[in-house]
């Protein structure tokens, strides 16, 4: 897994806490607890969090979420000089999304052994083809991110094994 934490910059951890709260929010929905945060300059131009399951939208990722919030802000599809936090390393589809947005530096809080495309299953920021190139940081707050996920999944395996044994 390659992300370097020691890149961390002073603001880093406040505004991964946002994204944590942005999870937060997705799990009361009954989503998968995944929250992001654009910031540019010091300033938050884009949040977002799951939509998959209440929009029934595949592409209802956190980070989409918080990139199109982002470009609708700016007015500008090109995310110039932003960061973009992230409490679950992003998928091969945010990623991408990321790579079009010119994103410039994306931190992360956890690692997603099952689907991360910044070291979990690809090393996607380090292929040198592409015509832009993303810094990642993470983890971050990793156990607390951890630990949010985690924590929904627990529940919702606890509501499927009541629901699942037979009546009386």
């Amino acid at each position: 897994m390659t992300p370097n934490p020691q890149l961390e910059k002073p603001d880093d951890i406040s505004f991964m806490t946002l994204a944590l709260e942005q999870a937060r929010q997705a799990a009361s929905l009954g989503e998968v607890p995944v929250g992001a945060v654009l910031v540019q300059q010091g300033q938050v131009i884009g949040t977002g969090f799951n939509h998959r399951e209440t929009r029934q939208d595949p592409t209802a990722h956190a980070e989409v979420i918080a990139i199109r919030e982002g470009a609708a802000r700016l007015k500008s599809w090109r995310l110039l000089e932003t960061t973009l936090y992230v409490t679950l390393e992003p998928c091969i589809m945010c990623a991408g999304a990321i790579w079009q947005a010119r994103i410039t530096r994306v931190v992360f809080g956890t690692f997603d052994p099952k689907a991360g495309a910044y070291g979990s299953i690809l090393n996607l920021h380090l292929e040198r083809r592409l015509n832009h190139h993303v810094e990642v940081v993470g983890p971050l707050l990793e156990e607390a991110c951890r630990a949010t996920l985690r924590t929904f999944f627990h529940a919702l395996r606890q509501a499927e094994s009541t629901t699942a044994q037979p009546q009386g």
